[in-house]
């Protein structure tokens, strides 16, 4: 018996990488799975083959059901395609791992429109698309669990990933409400930050030795780490946990932070620029955060 016999999972982007191995994971794990994968480059230019399908073909092999869908997330019908063919096929849908992603890196103030909108599209749109595609069925079986891969890009920060960070901080505030909406349904909404080496991170340039390093890090963190939490997170095991956000390194998970108030001010008379500079801000400073990089949290090796 696995902890998802009965279930039905959507994995986008199930073809490669993370969402490759969610996909054997999750059947492995007693689901039947709908690999959603476009097949396409990296970079979402190119269709380079029908991965969904080998994907599905592997499962099978291994005496799992699955069932391959090409739509691309970024279109609102493809995504209600995707889930309509889970419930045509196998008569429901229990889970919805938003995974299917691109890269566009570029500095800022070098970021083309193009690159920020197609980023956008695939991770912020997609995500939306794909989970309001699912929420009707979610909300009349009053059941469902989505799991969203967002970033440290995001949640912290990076060099050159204006679009990437700011879709996947988006993808956790689409989290917080669909956990907030739904929540009287019994659905739930958690967000994964996974680290491991993909094709996908591949892509990123390496610009000097702290990254080069980085990089060589990342090489030892494999996709299958992150697929038990992903499971876990899908099962009725985590049926309490919603609005949350955790990360996997390795052999570690953390829970991270949401914004919240560490520090106050007040003046019973309102404030002025000048008593602002003079009383607020030499209060606040010592909590002031720097521009950290993901790489200045997590400096240490992977466990």
């Amino acid at each position: 018996m696995g902890i998802l016999d009965g279930k039905v999972v959507l994995v986008t982007g199930g073809g490669r990488g993370i969402g490759k191995d969610f996909s054997l994971a999750m059947a492995r794990a007693g689901a039947r799975v709908i690999v959603n994968d476009l097949g396409s480059s990296t970079d979402g230019s190119d269709i380079e083959g029908t991965p969904a399908q080998e994907v599905v073909a592997e499962i099978i092999s291994m005496g799992g059901v699955a069932h391959a869908n090409h739509g691309s997330v970024a279109r609102y019908e493809d995504a209600e395609q995707m889930v309509g063919e889970a419930i045509e096929k196998f008569g429901q849908l229990d889970a919805v791992v938003n995974n299917a992603g691109i890269l566009r890196d570029r500095m800022f103030h070098k970021m083309s429109i193009e690159e920020w909108q197609a980023v956008i599209d695939v991770h912020l749109n997609g995500s939306f698309y794909v989970s309001r595609a699912a929420a009707t069925h979610f909300r009349e079986r009053e059941s469902g669990a989505y799991v969203h891969m967002t970033s440290t890009s995001g949640l912290i920060g990076n060099l050159g990933q204006a679009n990437y960070a700011a879709a996947k901080l988006g993808m956790c505030a689409l989290s917080k409400s669909i956990a907030l909406d739904l929540g009287r349904y019994n659905v739930r909404s958690n967000c994964i930050a996974p680290f491991a080496w993909t094709r996908m991170i591949g892509t990123i340039p390496i610009t000097d030795e702290v990254q080069r390093e980085r990089v060589e890090r990342m090489k030892s963190m494999t996709p299958d780490k992150i697929a038990p939490l992903a499971i876990f997170l899908c099962s009725d095991s985590a049926n309490k946990i919603s609005g949350q956000i955790f990360a996997v390194r390795q052999n570690e998970i953390f829970l991270m932070s949401q914004n919240r108030p560490i520090r106050s001010a007040h003046s019973d008379t309102g404030w002025t620029p000048e008593s602002i500079a003079e009383r607020v801000i030499p209060a606040f400073e010592a909590d002031f955060y720097p521009p950290d990089r993901s790489q200045d949290i997590w400096s240490w090796d992977p466990i």
